[in-house]
């Protein structure tokens, strides 16, 4: 970066450096103003103008440097002819045969800034072989820089924006939440180089950034300071974007709250709950809560308990059960590894059978039809057997004379 800085410095406040190597060419005195930087630019221009002098010495010094600058600046509007209709057309071309959308973007936008900067340089070119005056040299010298830097700055700018908009088309597709924050996203970045564009620049005109950083910093704490709830929102969404634990429309558990989410945005996300009603939650605090998405099950599991009567035999529990786990692995919208069904537990008032099963279907309302119809199923399968389902009842034993005296008398 350096070397680029005295490449411009060289190429805009180098006048009159035209010395030839043949003694036959006039040599203009150097002005005094020119600092001792690396030379390879200036160089190459004295070469070039000499070259061209030594094919027609008659002509006067000061008026071959006028010549020269006019040849250079025709050779930038000629290579920026052939920068825009050859080499960018071909790009273009090639771009349209490739499966990737996005160098259909970035050439069409990085051909204007390598346009004009091939511009650019050719007009600081052209000036930098006239004599001018140490005042002009030194104004178009800082210019060169804030002209050449200003274009490359322009260029990174393009080029980023055509690659944002590219993965900003990417996140729509894939219905991403990033793609809500890719204008705000875009925006900051633009400017995050603009500044830091500007503090090059400055840097390198010579302006002393050191004390213009640390009054940002300041600032910037203040800034912090005041704004921390926001600034923790936003850090919040932030975190929402990269985690991507949920999109808009996902049914979700946020802490106490459960709903669908309808918006995500830099300070809140908005959630309907499940009565209709509308809450809002910080992004900092969706950030510190543990979040339960309810629309990316991958399988549903159903476990559920089935109380038989006492008067049931153990024939008749054995064949009972047999028949459940048939039935419910010959069910194709059941996972046959997940079944499970067995006589668990002996209850106060019931025979306890367990049955457990996922559902291949993650989606809610399939498994709650397919609960459904196995229910149904083993209700008819207890029936068949003359089996009953058992509910809560307590059997009261009372003694003799206590039952008599209850007893009606005839």
């Amino acid at each position: 970066m350096n070397r680029l800085f005295s490449f411009l410095l060289i190429l805009a406040t180098a006048p009159g450096m035209c010395a030839a190597a043949d003694s036959a060419a006039p040599v203009a005195p150097a002005a005094p103003a020119v600092k001792a930087e690396p030379r390879e630019v200036t160089d190459l221009l004295e070469k070039f103008v000499s070259w061209l002098h030594h094919f027609y010495p008659s002509i006067d010094d000061g008026l071959f440097h006028w010549i020269a600058c006019g040849v250079l600046f025709i050779a930038a509007i000629l290579l920026r002819h052939i920068i825009t209709n050859v080499i960018f057309h071909y790009l273009k071309k090639l771009a349209e045969k490739t499966e990737t959308t996005l160098d259909d973007k970035l050439f069409p936008a990085l051909e204007a800034p390598a346009a004009t900067l091939v511009m650019v340089l050719g007009i600081f070119a052209a000036l930098t072989v006239l004599q001018l005056s140490p005042q002009v040299d030194r104004l178009i010298g800082n210019g060169a820089i804030i002209a050449v830097l200003s274009v490359i700055l322009w260029g990174f700018i393009r080029a980023g924006g055509a690659i944002l908009d590219h993965l900003e088309e990417i996140a729509h597709e894939r219905q991403m939440t990033v793609a809500t924050f890719m204008p705000l996203i875009k925006k900051t970045l633009f400017v995050v180089a603009v500044i830091i564009g500007v503090i090059i620049i400055a840097d390198s005109l010579g302006a002393k950034v050191g004390a213009l950083l640390a009054s940002l910093g300041i600032g910037g704490l203040a800034f912090a300071l005041a704004a921390q709830d926001t600034i923790a929102n936003l850090f919040g969404s932030l975190v929402v974007v990269m985690d991507q634990p949920f999109k808009v429309g996902d049914a979700v558990k946020v802490g106490a709250s459960t709903g669908t989410v309808e918006d995500i945005g830099l300070r809140s996300t908005k959630i309907r709950l499940l009565d209709r009603s509308l809450v809002i939650i910080p992004n900092k605090s969706v950030a510190s809560e543990a979040i339960i998405n309810l629309s990316r099950f991958t399988q549903r599991r159903i476990e559920q308990t089935l109380g038989l009567t006492y008067d049931t035999t153990p024939e008749q529990m054995e064949q009972l059960l047999a028949e459940l786990r048939t039935l419910l692995c010959q069910e194709p919208e059941v996972d046959p590894a997940s079944v499970l069904v067995t006589f668990n537990n002996l209850g106060p008032s019931s025979l306890d059978i367990l049955v457990i099963y996922t559902t291949v279907s993650p989606d809610a309302g399939a498994s709650l039809r397919l609960k459904e119809r196995l229910n149904l199923a083993i209700m008819r399968a207890v029936a068949a057997r003359g089996l009953a389902f058992a509910f809560p009842t307590q059997t009261v034993h009372l003694p003799a004379p206590v039952v008599e005296k209850l007893a009606p008398k005839a």
